[in-house]
């Protein structure tokens, strides 16, 4: 039996669509920049996302790093949230390879930063602190439960990082997912930052691939650094042939996986043990706390065939995306049921 695989959208396999673009795609060598296929997908990001150009990497991680990098020089500061990817899961990359300030704020439940807080932390001019380069926000946020944050967030945070001449980044790796949660255009979401980074390799199910847009000067800056890091790629039309597709035909099915998400958290919040706040999922994330052990509850239910991950020791999450339906949210939720938490 196939499992019900939860532990994230990064699971999704390429739609039959993005198979035959993949095969089919014009090459060339994209570091001499004459790939069509990465031309035309850079293009279309980077329309997609208000900006004047766009940089195809391989992974959401290199897309955050090299935009950091981009904005920041060796010594200077970014102001993040303490639970953000980019401050938790990158490695610490803009330390160790940028050798980057990372300055956290507290993230509040909904993923956005206190504004008066962004504030404080800037730093005045003195030889005795680094210099306060950037702000960069996250969204979705992924540790905040899947928290669309709105265009008018946004937009006080960018008035803000204007006022004292710094730069906005935003993560945006599921960010498709926070303008079909908000009902809004994505533009809204991404027209106040000097640059956004989004996954193809999420819930819009691409095998590979982020994008990083921004300004021409701000791009051209970061393809050194991309090649710095060994982002380089050659014949990366394949790739980019799978991410044409998902931007013509997998943003409008986020609702799909929206619409599981809540199914679940639903469910969920009626099995005896398990905590869950169903208003809280927004989009296809969804954080649960089982009156056991995390991991050993983990471990129970992959032996049954659903797969989540803990997050903590009380703590579990379940994403939904492309290849999971409602009939396997009906059996997921039935085996979690049956599966002892004792």
């Amino acid at each position: 039996m196939t499992p019900i695989d939860l532990r994230s959208d990064t699971v999704t396999h390429p739609s039959p669509a993005m198979r035959r673009a993949m095969t089919e795609a014009e090459l060339g060598d994209d570091v001499f920049g004459d790939d069509p296929t990465v031309n035309r997908l850079e293009e279309m990001a980077a329309v997609r996302m208000d900006k004047a150009a766009a940089m195809l990497v391989p992974s959401g991680t290199m897309a955050n790093l090299a935009a950091v990098m981009a904005h920041c020089g060796r010594g200077d500061e970014v102001i993040l949230g303490d639970q953000s990817h980019t401050f938790l899961y990158e490695a610490g990359g803009v330390a160790v390879l940028g050798s980057i300030h990372p300055h956290t704020l507290p993230n509040r439940p909904d993923g956005t930063l206190d504004p008066a807080a962004i504030e404080s932390a800037i730093r005045p001019d003195n030889v005795h602190f680094p210099r306060s380069r950037l702000i960069c926000l996250e969204n979705t946020h992924n540790r905040c439960g899947g928290a669309p944050l709105t265009a008018e967030f946004t937009a006080a945070v960018a008035s803000i990082a204007r006022r004292h001449n710094l730069k906005l980044h935003i993560d945006g790796a599921r960010i498709f997912n926070a303008a079909v949660a908000l009902n809004c255009p994505v533009t809204d979401l991404t027209r106040d930052a000097d640059s956004v980074s989004f996954c193809l390799s999420k819930g819009l199910a691409c095998p590979i691939g982020s994008l990083l847009c921004g300004p021409a000067e701000f791009i051209r800056q970061a393809r050194r650094i991309r090649k710095v890091l060994g982002g380089g790629m050659r014949q990366a039309g394949i790739i980019a042939a799978a991410g044409i597709v998902a931007l013509n035909e997998m943003i409008d099915r986020l609702a799909d996986d929206h619409a599981n998400a809540r199914k679940l958290a639903e469910g969920l919040a009626e099995i005896p043990g398990i905590a869950i706040d169903p208003a809280a999922v927004r989009t296809n994330i969804v954080y649960f706390d089982p009156n056991t052990d995390a991991a050993r509850f983990v471990r129970a239910l992959d032996g049954r065939g659903v797969r989540v991950i803990s997050t903590g020791p009380a703590r579990c999450r379940a994403v939904t995306h492309y290849g999971i339906e409602s009939a396997d949210i009906d059996a997921a939720l039935k085996t979690i049921r049956e599966t002892p938490m004792a």
